[in-house]
């Protein structure tokens, strides 16, 4: 059985795959409007026609976007007014990684990481606020990362970009409590999406911790269920939230020693 959300009119960026394709499939019994938004038109067109014949009393929008384009985001919520659609909620689950040692990393996709986590995040929020705040009980939910809560080697500007997010969030979550828009932080651990395969060099497996492994399914139920209840963050599962809690506890001198030593390279895929 679906779950009740509150939100009729929802956006939802990263909407192609993984978890923001799991937010949309989760929502769709319940929300009368659905907004889609990623680059990959035919994906998200895709999406759309299984929701609609699934969900008959449903409409779904899909608006094609690069959210590393400053002129694209800035667009969006007109492309929404424009369809008579005010949202009431605003997901921004897109979110990039690059691992891999920050020396031989291309500039060119850490400018991409940097452009859609934090860039990209920062200004849909700034952008959607005054068509959010016109709904007595409008919400955000910012996917961010376990990796948020500790520097790693190897993913210094992924781990670096999603603590932004957190701490953006516990934030604006403040500040906008008097607007009447509620604001929660998602902070999965390892899932099974594509997330792994775009965030690794060509040839090589990202080394993961696969017993704290959450489906995707899971992971957006725990982050819908915590915005519905107003919590501030959620964690998924009970080793992510144990880990989340433990990292907050750990001396600094303690948690670089225990950096230093976790396995850095990443296995070369067997030809």
């Amino acid at each position: 059985m679906s779950a009740t959300h509150p939100w009729s009119h929802i956006v939802i960026t990263g909407a192609s795959s993984g978890f923001g394709a799991e937010f949309a499939r989760q929502l769709a019994p319940t929300a009368k409007t659905l907004i889609l938004t990623a680059r990959r038109a035919d994906l998200l067109q895709s999406l759309a026609d299984s929701l609609q014949s699934a969900h008959p009393g449903l409409t779904v929008h899909c608006l094609p976007c690069d959210l590393a384009s400053e002129s694209d985001r800035a667009a969006l919520p007109a492309r929404c007014t424009a369809l008579g659609i005010t949202p009431d909620c605003l997901i921004n689950n897109a979110g990039l990684g690059e691992y891999g040692t920050f020396e031989d990393a291309e500039w060119s996709k850490l400018h991409q990481v940097l452009a859609v986590n934090i860039t990209a995040l920062t200004h849909l929020i700034h952008l959607f606020i005054p068509l959010l705040k016109t709904h007595p009980a409008s919400a955000i939910l910012n996917v961010s990362s376990l990796a948020g809560e500790t520097p790693i080697p190897d993913f210094a500007v992924y781990a670096s970009s999603k603590a932004y997010v957190t701490r953006l969030g516990e934030a604006l979550r403040i500040e906008l409590r008097p607007l009447g828009i509620r604001l929660t932080t998602l902070c999965p651990g390892p899932s099974p999406t594509q997330f792994g395969q775009t965030a690794q060099r060509p040839g090589q497996h990202l080394p993961t911790a696969t017993f704290a492994r959450k489906s995707p399914a899971h992971v957006v139920a725990t982050g819908l269920r915590a915005l519905a209840a107003g919590h501030a963050d959620a964690f998924p599962g009970f080793i992510v939230w144990t880990s989340s809690r433990l990292l907050k506890l750990l001396p600094t001198p303690l948690l670089r020693l225990i950096l230093s030593r976790r396995p850095r390279k990443a296995r070369p895929i067997n030809p």
